[in-house]
């Protein structure tokens, strides 16, 4: 199945015909999509109406600089916030991310999008695409946060998903724009990397986003359409039962693979069960990609129709104010 993009602030008649394709799961939303909650209420409204089954509607609702939804919504720190406040208070820090986790899901929900891919599990070492939406450093330290922040989302009735597997925050490269390689050995990665996904899956998590780092000492090609990471460390070792999603194709590390058609089937093929096709400009080509192919069409039901939560019921929980002004605070 694939999760496409869409250009703006309403559906054209083009993408309103993409939803009607077999291949169409769902959509992910951007600032581009954004222009105030009312709308983007209307617009996920209208992506399910376009359809002739259900869609998985979602987005990136982070933190920090990775918050598509602002005006409207909470201003919600990045996740390096916590760490300071650990080292000071370990479990009121751990209280508070699973407030963060609590309300920005309840308002991602609120708004009738039904999924934010989060928390980022992945250790805060410099990487220039993760930065500050790292936890810490330390690996058990991202484990307790992952926890917590797992149950955080539960608590709203919204799924999570851990990224980016199996671990993108030891390396330097930006996978948006360059490839990027990790040598380390397998152990090493499970002793270190690893730690947070074992924590996540341990906590109930539904789906894992992966990776396009490569790390050659375990096989050669990007983790995203790698048999040996899915398959055999992700599944069998790791023993996770939930939905596999790819990270964007549109990103310069999943070239490697190909063209759009080559990339797709790769990450399918490898045992991804969505497909991120984030740039709209990429939609045509990759629907047709998966002209014929056996649909897994059931993989995200779990995620999707867990109910929309209203604003009115979400202002008046007496629980919203007082974790609004402290998550902010944090901010």
């Amino acid at each position: 199945m694939l999760v496409i993009g869409v250009a703006g602030t309403e559906l054209t008649a083009q993408e309103r015909d993409w939803l009607q394709h077999d291949a169409c799961g769902g959509v992910i939303l951007f600032s581009r999509n954004f222009a105030s909650k009312q709308q983007v209420a209307e617009l996920s409204q209208a992506i399910r109406e376009a359809a002739p089954r259900p869609q998985l509607v979602c987005v990136d609702q982070e933190g920090g600089r990775v918050q598509r939804f602002r005006d409207g919504y909470s201003a919600f720190p990045p996740l390096e916030k916590f760490d300071e406040l650990y080292r000071r208070d370990p479990d009121g820090a751990l209280r508070l991310a699973t407030e963060h986790a609590w309300l920005m899901a309840s308002e991602v929900r609120a708004t009738g999008v039904d999924l934010s891919f989060a928390p980022v599990v992945d250790l805060g070492r410099g990487n220039r695409a993760i930065g500050d939406r790292a936890f810490s450093a330390d690996p058990q330290v991202v484990a307790a946060f992952t926890r917590a922040y797992v149950e955080g989302m539960h608590a709203a009735d919204m799924a999570a998903t851990l990224k980016h597997f199996p671990g993108h925050g030891s390396v330097l490269e930006d996978t948006h724009f360059d490839d990027a390689v990790d040598p380390r050995p397998l152990d090493e990665i499970r002793a270190l990397d690893l730690v947070p996904f074992v924590a996540g899956i341990d906590a109930g998590a539904d789906a894992v986003m992966m990776a396009h780092v490569k790390y050659p000492a375990v096989d050669p090609d990007p983790a995203g359409y790698s048999k040996r990471w899915i398959e055999d460390i992700l599944r069998k070792e790791m023993g996770f039962r939930g939905v596999v999603f790819s990270d964007d194709i549109g990103m310069a590390a999943a070239f490697s693979a190909g063209g759009i058609k080559a990339r797709i089937d790769a990450h399918l093929d490898a045992g991804c069960d969505v497909v991120l096709v984030c740039h709209p400009e990429l939609v045509p080509e990759s629907l047709a990609a998966v002209e014929g192919r056996a649909l897994n069409t059931a993989s995200m039901a779990g995620l999707i129709g867990r109910g929309p939560l209203a604003w009115k019921q979400l202002i008046a929980d007496d629980r919203y104010d007082a974790t609004k002004r402290r998550i902010e605070g944090l901010a």
